[in-house]
């Protein structure tokens, strides 16, 4: 497709959007037209994913829009709002319309709500391979006909059908099929008030001051959706929709004896069945399936564990095992060869302290942030790909969901918690994975808290072998306490309503080569691009602030809080500052400055208190660069900080508490 229109002059542009469920092959059929020709970034001021990429076919340049897997248009989440914000404001030429075949009934559900925004439609009726499989054929011509718009059959994971989705696509742009959806009517009296509702709002306000179709707006206000309700209440005339809005819902609800916004989607689900069944035929009687065969496995309330269980160890070994060798190996290469060479090729023309900045502080964090991308996000991301490709990764999340809610979250959040335990950075990366920015920002605070390996290696290097393997295991025990008590208080805090684990569960699939290929590098690209450069910044801070002589003097200042509050010796705040940059510098440093024995300076109680302060706060400027990333500066700034009050509060409070107890 792309190579047809490079010869081609490139004057005709269109814009298209993707849209439809999550876990309909709509990533692998943006993945299908754009190929490597993708960016990826976050919607603005916003912390969805934002994904977009560039085709070239018979002449247009095609610019396509991946939005964010959603099931309504209601305010419900972030990737709701972001999605029809999108669809009305900046009003996409086309609007594809992403179904999955084997589950017609409920996707249509969207499609009806698209069709109320009088979007330019054009439905992809995807993964028709798998229905068959299932017994299951849809008449897409019929269906075509009902809705009044295209309706193109693919297997978007092999490619097929893409080419007459296109022509279908430039059909509906160039005005030779139907350019606008025209939406279904619900029964009698429901309509009768939304006719109603519509034409007082038309003598109010145009289209072009609410950005959205007359009717469209009367249905939301019957939902009471209260984003639109802001908008309406906006207007001069506000105040008197608003009113009538709230007249005819509760005729509603008295007439139908259930609450507007459930009318109003019950009407919705009973034309997607009509109109599936219309259209559907079932060639086979149903049997246990294979995959039903395996949900009974995985979702089962002890084989299921078990499964994770090894799962989750595998992968941590995968991860971190692999990852630790080829991270030493790196390190090696750097210190056996890069610094000689570097110091050798520069020491004649620059002073010990200008190669020291070069050597550890630019090239050390240059190799530093390169020691996490390859040995550990790298194997991540793929790994990520595969589960979400193969439909593991939703069944994880409701067989952990019962164990999660006591902290405030749902499911998916033991994910990232799970990642944390190898390295904070996968583990920041991973929230995105949550549906909306307040369950984000909770999984983001508890995820820094996370002994990553780094801090392991504190734990075991001085608590397991200066004071045994249970106060180390303790240390353990009080970290999943206080990660179970700031979840709580975060969820209790934090404005917004708490979001449910409502997801479908996905048909097990065989993972796609150049998909996980092209998911991998569009992530990678992008931690990439912001994260490294901050790791190699921060890194140059530190080494200039030792250059200039100022890292004495900041641990001198640090005293009172070092000796007077947390009760360590004041040689320990240089280990602790320095950690900032590395985690796994901590050990080391405090062995440089204890002469080669941390015991000539440290108590096992001092020991204890040390590297519990050192598991709380922010691990390192790796962890903030991901932080940044996926969260913009300011709340990055306000976790790292969270981090660090509740490691010094908390490691003052614990050093008299073993004061009391003579550990000190």
């Amino acid at each position: 497709m792309e190579a047809e229109g490079r010869g081609s002059k490139r004057k005709k542009a269109l814009q298209v959007a993707l849209a439809g469920n999550a876990n309909v092959g709509k990533s692998a059929l943006f993945n299908q037209l754009t190929g490597l020709n993708q960016t990826v970034g976050n919607w603005p001021g916003k912390t969805v994913e934002r994904a977009e990429g560039t085709l070239y076919f018979k002449g247009y340049r095609i610019r396509v829009l991946d939005l964010p897997g959603i099931y309504s248009l209601s305010a419900y989440s972030q990737e709701e709002l972001v999605a029809r914000e999108y669809i009305a404001v900046e009003r996409p030429d086309v609007i594809v319309d992403v179904i999955d075949a084997s589950a017609l009934e409920r996707n249509l559900y969207l499609t009806l709500q698209l069709m109320e925004l009088e979007a330019p439609l054009v439905v992809c009726l995807n993964q028709v391979d798998f229905a068959a499989r299932r017994g299951i054929r849809i008449d897409h011509k019929a269906l075509s006909e009902l809705l009044g718009v295209p309706v193109v059959p693919t297997v978007a994971i092999t490619g097929k059908g893409l080419e007459e989705l296109l022509e279908a696509v430039i059909a509906v742009a160039e005005g030779r099929e139907a350019r606008k959806s025209v939406p279904f009517e619900f029964k009698e009296d429901v309509e009768r008030c939304i006719r109603e509702l519509a034409e007082e709002i038309k003598k109010h306000a145009s289209q072009e001051n609410l950005k959205y179709p007359a009717r469209w707006v009367a249905i939301k206000l019957l939902e009471r959706d209260p984003e639109v309700e802001r908008l309406v209440g906006s207007l001069s005339g506000g105040k008197a929709i608003l009113e009538l809005a709230e007249r005819l819902a509760r005729r509603l609800e008295e007439a139908h004896g259930a609450p507007s916004p459930v009318v109003i989607a019950s009407e919705r689900y009973a034309i997607a069945s009509l109109l599936a069944k219309a259209v559907s035929r079932f060639t086979r009687e149903p049997r246990l399936t294979l995959e039903e065969k395996l949900d009974a496995i995985t979702c089962h309330r002890i084989a299921g564990y078990a499964l994770l269980a090894i799962m989750a160890l595998g992968a941590y070994a995968l991860i971190f095992g692999i990852g630790n060798i080829i991270a030493g190996f790196m390190e090696e290469l750097f210190d056996a060869y890069v610094v000689p060479y570097v110091s050798l090729l520069l020491a004649p023309s620059l002073p010990a302290w200008a190669l020291n900045v070069i050597c550890n502080g630019l090239l050390g964090g240059l190799f530093g942030g390169l020691a996490i991308v390859l040995p550990y996000l790298l194997p991540l991301y793929v790994l990520i790909a595969l589960l979400e490709d193969s439909g593991y990764l939703p069944r994880v999340a409701c067989l952990m969901d019962p164990i999660m809610h006591k902290m405030g979250l749902h499911g998916k959040a033991f994910i990232p918690l799970i990642l944390g335990y190898g390295c904070n950075v996968p583990a920041c990366v991973g929230c995105r994975i949550m549906e909306t920015d307040r369950e984000r920002t909770i999984v983001g605070l508890t995820v820094v808290l996370v002994p990553c390996s780094a801090r392991t290696v504190i734990i075991m290097g001085l608590v397991a072998r200066y004071a045994g393997l249970w106060p180390a295991l303790l240390l353990y025990l009080i970290n999943i306490a206080l990660l179970f008590a700031t979840g709580r208080a975060a969820y209790k805090l934090l404005p917004g309503e708490p979001v449910g684990l409502i997801m479908e569960m996905p048909p097990y699939r065989r993972p796609m080569l150049k998909s996980i290929a092209i998911k991998t590098w569009a992530r990678l690209k992008s931690f990439i691009a912001i994260a490294l450069p901050l790791i190699v910044l921060g890194s140059l801070f530190l080494e200039l602030l030792d250059a200039l002589g100022l890292i004495w003097p900041v641990v001198s200042a640090l005293a009172p809080i070092t000796s007077g509050w947390l009760f360590l010796p004041p040689e320990a705040g240089f280990p602790l500052v320095f950690g900032f940059l590395r985690k796994e510098l901590v050990i080391t440093l405090l062995v440089d400055v204890a002469g080669g024995d941390p015991a000539a300076i440290m108590g096992p109680g001092q020991m204890f208190i040390f590297s519990f302060v050192s598991m709380i706060y922010v691990p390192c400027v790796a962890t903030i660069a991901a932080l940044v990333r996926e969260f913009g500066w300011k709340k990055a700034m306000l976790i790292s900080l969270v981090s660090v009050i509740l490691a010094l509060v908390l490691g003052g409070l614990l050093a008299r508490l073993l004061l009391l107890l003579g550990w000190l």
